[in-house]
């Protein structure tokens, strides 16, 4: 077979097992959320559909299949309509940098097991991460409406005052591991420890951001339903609702999976040098852990009130982000740590 067909058919056969893993890893999402939110509060949760509940994400998807759906009079109509897959594509894409892995032997070929692995990742995850929110605002801006407009800017202006924090506390990785392939970061953790050990302030900063930056809870003013209904989605129903809880909890799988690469050794762990499938497995456990502290979160902390979370960012969140990466150099030159 001709290499560049072999290696078309790769790609091919990559993509289409990662946005598989997501989308039912968003349906398991789900699932997992509300077992562990109704363990923590003391309740049952899903157990009818299929045994312990299993099926209870087949059975909400078929019902938002039938759901009717409806459109405003008054909405822009093509803006209304495209909102929720310009909100769900970046989440999908976002994972094609992330390694699961070191390269193995198949079929006479080295398959590596990432989608691409190219030098600037870091500036791809950062870039592809702030398309999102052109969805949730043009979806808010489109239904012509109060509340679902006061979403979208809300999100908007959640995103700039985050997403500086949030890029800021890359930097620490990268100036330890001395690139920005995240093949490249992992391989450098392998060789020390996991840089959550090394960066103690820069993980949490991370992990407060990306909260904002999924509009998790406490961060979920762009749909705080006692003060806008249901914020940027008021009048989206059926399948467009679909998309944007798709888009929110593969979002919440992206970030973890991303924090788990910098900050935790991505798919490092005992025995990788001689199962290299065993990388996957090893993620695919810290993301779950990572998931875990969310949903605890959310069952814990109570909403910030809008002025004081957008203080948080600029007040608190920013300065601790300059303050790391300025304690980081100064750590790297003292001790040779890059």
């Amino acid at each position: 077979m001709d290499e560049n067909i072999a290696l078309i058919i790769e790609w091919v056969l990559k993509a289409v097992i990662l946005a598989f893993g997501l989308i039912t890893g968003f349906a398991y999402t789900t699932y997992y959320e509300r077992k562990l939110l109704a363990r923590i509060q003391i309740r049952i949760g899903p157990n009818r559909a299929g045994p312990f509940g299993l099926l209870q994400p087949a059975a909400d998807g078929i019902k938002l299949f039938f759901k009717e759906e409806l459109i405003p009079a008054q909405a822009y109509k093509f803006i209304f309509v495209i909102a929720p897959i310009l909100t769900m594509v970046p989440a999908l894409v976002i994972l094609a940098v992330i390694p699961w892995g070191e390269s193995f032997e198949l079929f006479g070929r080295q398959i590596a097991l990432s989608m691409a692995d190219i030098n600037v990742g870091v500036l791809y995850i950062l870039s592809v991460a702030s398309i999102s929110v052109y969805g949730i605002v043009l979806a808010g801006w489109s239904s012509n409406n109060k509340y679902a407009m006061m979403g979208g800017l809300r999100s908007t202006a959640q995103m700039i005052s985050y997403e500086l924090a949030l890029g800021l506390s890359f930097v620490g990785p990268l100036m330890l591991a001395g690139s920005m392939s995240m093949l490249d970061i992992v391989r450098a953790q392998q060789e020390t420890a996991w840089y959550i050990f090394y960066q103690p302030l820069g993980a949490l900063i991370f992990y407060i951001a990306m909260l904002a930056e999924v509009n998790r809870a406490p961060f979920d003013m762009p749909e705080a339903e006692q003060e806008l209904a249901a914020g940027f989605h008021t009048e989206y129903s059926g399948m467009k609702f679909a998309l944007f809880t798709m888009g929110e909890y593969v979002k919440m799988i992206a970030v973890s999976v991303i924090f788990s690469t910098l900050f935790l050794g991505g798919f490092d762990g005992p025995a990788i040098d001689r199962f290299v499938l065993l990388g996957p497995l090893y993620l695919v456990l810290k993301v779950a852990a990572c998931l875990f502290v969310m949903i605890w979160v959310r069952a814990t902390l109570p909403r910030l009130r809008y002025d004081r979370l957008m203080a948080f960012g600029w007040k608190l969140l920013l300065p601790a982000a300059l303050f790391n990466i300025f304690i980081t150099a100064v750590l790297i030159l003292l001790f040779d740590l890059g």
